[in-house]
């Protein structure tokens, strides 16, 4: 099995054309193709982090999402965020989510902790109130 980091971006172009034939009919595991197959995968996944990263949604878009998603008004955040004047004023980026909405919000709507904590683009650069 002849396999090498990715270190360019060819390197990595070469390893998607090599396995996306693959993912029509994925080998078998533990068989030789299926192994190699399973490397490739994960140096394309590792190259992809290194190069590519992801940034985590801004928040008031993950809540609007959810609630979007799940067909939800704002009378509905009333247990997660507050009384409906609060729930405008963090959907309009007037208050920063407290460290309780937070875990309101993850813990009862599954919103991604790691989006609710990101920094809300477009709002005042104010902390969360406690």
């Amino acid at each position: 099995m002849d396999i090498r980091p990715l270190r360019t971006e060819a390197d990595y172009l070469a390893a998607l054309a090599e396995i996306s034939p693959m993912f029509d009919s994925e080998p078998e595991p533990g068989t030789p193709e299926g192994d190699r197959f399973e490397v490739m995968v994960t140096l394309i996944e590792a190259y992809e982090r290194q190069h590519y990263p992801v940034a985590p949604p801004d928040p008031i878009e993950a809540i609007k999402f959810r609630m979007e998603q799940a067909g939800m008004s704002v009378a509905d955040l009333k247990p997660y965020i507050g009384p409906p004047n609060r729930v405008y004023e963090v959907l309009s980026r007037r208050r920063g989510l407290s460290l309780a909405m937070i875990r309101r919000l993850h813990d009862g709507l599954g919103i991604s902790a790691d989006a609710l904590i990101a920094p809300v683009r477009g709002g005042e650069s104010r902390p969360p109130v406690a």
